[in-house]
């Protein structure tokens, strides 16, 4: 029996999980949690054999969750399930120690199936994940002061203003903000934004 932990902090789609497994003869859903703090409170009592986890969550995110799960449990097999495809966030949580990444919309057709992958000891990505991960496998990626900025900038903030936040010479933001444009190859501040929130790399 295939012991699963569910952590989503939407009612429904906890819902519509439970079914799901309730419907299998090899699964058992064992727990569920609405945040991180909850998810690994449950992790730590029932030690479940996978856990389903979103990335976006209050509090504490997935990322950080998944972290503070393996932190404690090195073989917990984590399956992430998420509306966002993008390749920094993908990255970001396969490096944590996801085993597999599923996008929400296909959880109908995928989710059982990717669950048993992972506790056969697989690793699983669908297939528009992967596709996201080769779009920008080549990519140079911005350095964490750049994230910093380009944050700011979603929110925002002049120039002026940002250096003033980061304890930074006005030219020093110009310089990052020149580099953000060009390693994401925008045409200017708000496509830039656009981008960083669409591959993850900014949460607005």
């Amino acid at each position: 029996m295939i012991r699963v932990l569910s952590v989503d902090d939407h009612p429904l789609l906890r819902e519509g999980i439970a079914a799901f497994i309730g419907n299998q003869v090899d699964m058992e859903l064992v727990a569920e949690a609405c945040n991180g703090r909850e998810a690994l409170e449950q992790f730590r009592k029932h030690r479940p054999d996978i856990t389903l986890m979103d990335l976006q969550m209050p509090d504490m995110s997935g990322i950080d969750t998944i972290s503070a799960i393996r932190g404690e449990f090195p073989e917990a097999r984590i399956v992430i399930l998420t509306t966002h495809a993008g390749d920094v966030q993908i990255s970001r949580a396969l490096k944590a120690g996801a085993r597999a990444y599923l996008l929400k919309g296909l959880l109908r057709k995928e989710l059982l199936e990717t669950i048993r992958a992972v506790h056969a000891g697989q690793r699983r990505l669908s297939s528009e994940v992967a596709a996201e991960i080769a779009e920008h496998a080549t990519d140079d990626t911005l350095t964490p002061r750049e994230v910093d900025v380009l944050r700011l900038v979603a929110r925002g903030n002049a120039n002026k203003e940002i250096a003033a936040l980061l304890s930074l010479t006005e030219e020093t933001v110009k310089s990052h903000i020149r580099n953000i444009l060009a390693t994401l190859r925008a045409n200017d501040r708000t496509h830039a934004v656009t981008i960083g929130v669409r591959r993850g790399i900014i949460d607005l």
